[in-house]
């Protein structure tokens, strides 16, 4: 039998207390200098270094750590700056690399977008017309940090080329073979900058091979790492994959690396069945992602050690690394600090820090080590959630056992409801709305805190709500909105908010984790049956509708957005989590419109990001997401408009899925990648209600009347103009208050001028 070790992937960024986040933002309010800036990051980096090596980690990844983005470093790192940002060469500036991801006056932030099927975002690379240069080692000098000051001989984490290439836009996909020529001599000079520092080991990151690859695409895979084993003597590639099960196992296990990294969490037990067909080259070492990096229930060690045996038998002498199924990137950092929690369900979880203690014991275990009292302690903890009463609803589970007889259909086809939609709310050509939220300032933020430590009453913190709401109900009517929103002050996060007032949720008090950026969000764990108990939005939405004629639009998350964005329970089948949420939300849209609200969105933005990474299970999953939308949404009359918003995704791809929603009005994130988007309007048809983003929230900069008349203009030479929206691109509640009033401003100021425009051609 090989050698067995313990080995970690990646660790969160953000800091026990999000230190991390508040250090960035600081910095760009110009609160701390950059020095300042680096100092803060260094500790917080070095603290996570050390907290591994003390819970006796073998193997502690470095460059794991980023100042926003690991794929915006892996850019910066070859020099990729778009050239409106005015990079010249060299080491890329803060500034610089702060204006790619968030923008700045002179020039639009690049696209961002999900990383893989997570809920993390990363800023997409831009390579038309660069020549990449080494602008800096990034890995080696982790490395070097790491061993001068902890005595730690890291690992050095490297995005993959094929990765970093497949992710990155602006070249000809039909001559990748000439981008890959360009790069792949910069990736060598990285690996052997550190092989001449003295690095055994590189973990290469390869998630893209989880994906639908193709054999032009392992043609190339193999092409890069021959090139890197012939130019790089000497040192050992763990080619690491995760998110999923390999689509050619037995071609990349063969490749000329030195170590393949695989998840036997998230495989759907494909990779484990390759295993045990096909075996495992014993003079590779096996990196055997058995701890899940993903979800946050503590690991059934009796199952996950016999798991580990069963890749210790097939494996034969190879040596193994036991470790995570992907970076603890997506999961909170620790439990230490958790104090409210229900006692059973406290018992239940493990977040980054109590993952490598389970690494650790399960290493020690294969070894032969004693560690029957850890073992036991997880089997108690596990049985008492499972016969938890919450995690057994009779009610709840007799919706699910007769699904087929719950409604899932209007009553009337779109072009029914649309003449009746239209005689019922008169809206002018091209109406403007917004997403739902408005600016979440300090002073909104801090009311919320007063009320949650009970320093205000409920009455009090109501009353601030709706002085919030009026404040901005006014706003509207004198910007000139048509549709309007209520703002959601109320609320902390579009999903928790709804979780803590459903039966099945709970909440953590420090349980964040990196969104995008410096964004952090604290999902709710799904832990037992979802169920109604009240309605949520009921109050806000019906006052903010007494204080004006227009239209107020009532404002819910969708079942698979809290889905997607919350930790699930993994005892049953998240298809029927997504059915319990469903249920739940219908009875709430239909107390909304008994209340008359009648313009309800129902959000569904991470309803893509669900997709699983292979196209061959996507039907399956878009089968049962449509329908769970259709459940929350199907019983309303033809009178009342059901709108959902969806931040990008490439709509081609599911665009049937997305018409069987059956929404009468959907807005779509566009503004990064406005035109690639349109371009697909002009292969598919899309026959209901649409607005596409017009503008960007995620930069602070105001945009100009033109810019969106511009978008609105591409628009609408592929989109019905009489169907057509104007919007944002998601909600403000990021934004300051006066940016907002002014790119507001600038909207309908577009669409006015659109309209007048547009009336001169009819004429």
């Amino acid at each position: 039998m090989g050698n067995l070790r313990s080995g970690n992937l990646g660790f969160p960024r953000i800091g026990e207390n999000r230190e991390w986040k508040k250090a960035i933002e600081a910095f760009w309010a110009g609160k701390t200098d950059e020095q300042e800036l680096h100092q803060q990051l260094e500790a917080i980096r070095l603290g996570n270094l050390k907290l591994q090596q003390d819970k006796g980690l073998n193997i502690i990844p470095v460059n794991d750590f980023t100042y926003y983005d690991h794929i915006l470093d892996t850019a910066s790192m070859f020099g990729v700056i778009p050239e409106r940002f005015g990079y010249q060469g060299g080491e890329v500036p803060l500034s610089t690399y702060y204006a790619v991801a968030r923008g700045n006056k002179e020039a639009a932030a690049s696209e961002m977008t999900k990383w893989f099927n997570t809920n993390y975002h990363y800023i997409v690379p831009e390579l038309s017309g660069i020549k990449p240069e080494l602008t800096v080692n990034r890995p080696l000098q982790a490395y070097k940090e790491a061993k001068e000051k902890l005595g730690i001989e890291g690992r050095p984490v490297l995005v993959g080329l094929y990765t970093f290439l497949k992710l990155s836009k602006g070249y000809d996909t039909s001559k990748l073979q000439e981008v890959i020529d360009l790069y792949l001599p910069l990736y060598i000079q990285v690996l052997t900058e550190l092989k001449q520092e003295g690095v055994q080991w590189v973990q290469i990151d390869e998630p893209i091979l989880v994906t639908s690859v193709d054999d032009q695409d392992l043609a190339y895979i193999k092409y890069i790492y021959t090139a890197i084993n012939q130019q790089v003597t000497g040192l050992s590639v763990l080619l690491q994959t995760y998110f999923g099960a390999l689509e050619h196992y037995a071609q990349i296990t063969e490749l000329p690396v030195q170590g393949i990294g695989l998840d036997f969490v998230h495989d759907n037990g494909h990779n484990l069945d390759s295993l045990r067909q096909v075996g495992f080259p014993q003079d590779k070492t096996l990196g055997a992602g058995i701890i899940d990096g993903r979800n946050i229930w503590r690991a059934d060690l009796d199952q996950q050690a016999d798991l580990l045996a069963e890749i210790k038998t097939l494996a034969k002498d190879a040596d193994i690394i036991v470790q995570p199924s992907s970076s603890l990137l997506h999961v909170p950092v620790t439990l230490r600090t958790e104090n409210k929690l229900d006692s059973v369900l406290q018992g239940a979880l493990a977040f980054a820090e109590e993952k490598l203690t389970e690494l650790v014991l399960l290493t020690r275990e294969a070894n032969g080590e004693k560690v029957e009292e850890a073992f036991q302690e997880s089997r108690n903890a596990l049985s008492a959630l499972a016969s938890s009463p919450a995690r057994n609803k009779p009610n709840v589970r007799q919706l699910l056992e007769h699904i087929s007889e719950q409604p899932s259909k209007r009553e009337h086809e779109f072009s029914v409801r649309r003449v009746a939609q239209e005689k019922r709310w008169q809206l002018p050509f091209l109406p403007t709305t917004t997403i739902g939220s408005f600016p979440q300032t300090s002073e909104v933020r801090a009311a919320r805190q007063k009320w949650r430590k009970g320093e205000w009453s409920q009455e009090k913190y109501s009353d601030f709500v709706k002085e919030q709401i009026r404040d901005w109900i006014e706003k509207q009517e004198e910007i000139g909105i048509d549709v309007l929103v209520h703002g959601e002050f109320e609320r902390t996060d579009m999903v928790e908010f709804f979780g803590e007032k459903l039966a099945g949720f709970a909440f953590t008090s420090g349980g964040w984790v990196q969104s995008y950026g410096s964004r952090c969000v604290k999902p709710p764990i799904i832990y037992g049956d979802v169920d109604f108990l009240e309605p949520m939005t009921l109050e806000e939405t019906v006052y903010a509708q007494s204080l004006t004629k227009k239209p107020v639009k009532g404002m819910l998350t969708g079942p698979i957005t809290i889905l997607n964005w919350s930790f699930v329970r993994s005892d049953i089948s998240r298809q029927n989590v997504a059915y319990q949420i469903a249920f739940a939300l219908r009875q709430e849209v239909e107390a909304l419109e008994q209340a008359g609200i009648e313009m309800i969105q129902v959000d569904e933005p991470a309803l893509r990001e669900g997709l699983p990474l292979k196209r061959s299970d996507w039907d399956s999953y878009l089968e049962w997401a449509v329908l769970a939308f259709r459940l929350s949404t199907s019983t309303v009359k033809d009178t009342t408009q059901i709108h959902t918003h969806m931040c990008y995704c490439e709509f081609h791809d599911i665009i049937d899925s997305i018409r069987a929603l059956d929404a009468d009005v959907i807005s779509i994130e566009t503004s990064r990648s406005h035109g690639e988007l349109v371009h697909s309007f002009e292969e598919h048809t899309y026959p209901l209600g649409i607005g596409l983003g017009v503008y960007d929230i995620h930069s602070p900069r105001v945009p100009s009347v033109d810019e969106m008349v511009s978008m609105i203009d591409r628009a609408l030479q592929v989109l019905d103009p009489m169907l057509f929206w104007i919007n944002p691109d998601c909600g403000l509640k990021t934004r300051g208050a006066e940016e907002t009033v002014a790119s507001l401003r600038n909207m309908v100021a577009a669409a006015e001028k659109f309209r007048e425009s547009y009336a001169k051609v009819q004429l």
